[in-house]
């Protein structure tokens, strides 16, 4: 068997084993699902009348692909948090002294939390229509939508692999994420539109990928309201963008975070 073959076979062993732990603490499954239904209600409820979105697009629509965005880079926590948890618990030393490929771990740890935020997606989907959501393009746009999504999410996650074998504790990581991860998704145009920002501030958001992913899957489920996208090349390209910024996450942290999880585990 070649070394990406049995990466990739030891890595869904090493899934399998991260997706049993669903049936034995449900509870973690629980609050991942029960997160994105309340920032649904929360925006659409309580903000939703104070911003009002370009074109004919209402806000409930606008919004859904904002939440979407949002909550699959926070899903991607869930993979640092899950390595530095292994770290702290000695798990990893146990995997070492198996005859498993040394990148099976980070594989594993990153296909698995893949499964998390397609139940999210479904979640927040389900509650999307319940609040006024709709999908007004084609079945095929609207499952290259969620691709776009969980492809992007699964970048992410390598990011917080590596930081996840940086950091001594889940509670560090839990922290570090945040403080980057909160201004990525808030100063971007999940929750309000580009136009409200100015100067130096619109630049960030046009050139920010989560607001291109966001714009994406706007134009793949058909809310935008026919409202052209704003005249920023990464706005007027943004599936171009954003497949380019997770092919360069990928190119970077995939190498890093093997490099780091060999060194966490020579020690």
């Amino acid at each position: 068997m070649s070394t990406t073959a049995q990466a990739l076979s030891d890595g869904w062993v090493v899934a399998q084993r991260n997706l049993i732990k669903i049936k034995r603490v449900p509870e973690v499954l629980v609050f991942v699902l029960i997160s994105p239904i309340m920032f649904v209600l929360l925006f659409a409820f309580v903000f939703g009348g104070a911003i009002e979105p370009p074109g004919a697009v209402g806000y409930r629509e606008f919004l859904i692909a904002g939440i979407f965005a949002q909550t699959v880079v926070f899903g991607a926590t869930f993979t640092g948090a899950g390595l530095a948890e292994d770290m702290q618990k000695g798990i990893i030393d146990r995997f070492r002294s198996l005859p498993m490929s040394r990148s099976a771990v980070l594989v594993g740890r990153t296909t698995s939390d893949v499964v998390y935020n397609v139940l999210s997606l479904i979640i927040m989907a389900l509650t999307g229509l319940l609040v006024g959501w709709r999908i007004r393009e084609g079945f095929l746009d609207a499952i290259l939508g969620f691709a776009l999504l969980l492809l992007f999410a699964y970048a992410i996650s390598w990011v917080m692999a590596w930081v996840g074998l940086l950091v001594p504790s889940v509670e560090v990581i839990n922290n570090a994420s945040f403080i980057v991860i909160m201004p990525l998704t808030f100063v971007s145009n999940a929750f309000v539109p580009t136009e409200r920002f100015d100067g130096v501030l619109r630049t960030f958001v046009e050139w920010n990928p989560v607001s291109t992913l966001t714009q994406s899957c706007r134009e793949r489920f058909g809310n935008t309201g026919g409202q052209p996208a704003p005249d920023a090349w990464p706005m007027q390209n943004a599936e171009l963008y954003t497949l380019g910024w997770v092919v360069l996450i990928l190119l970077v942290f995939v190498p890093l975070a093997v490099r780091q999880y060999r060194l966490s585990t020579s020690k």
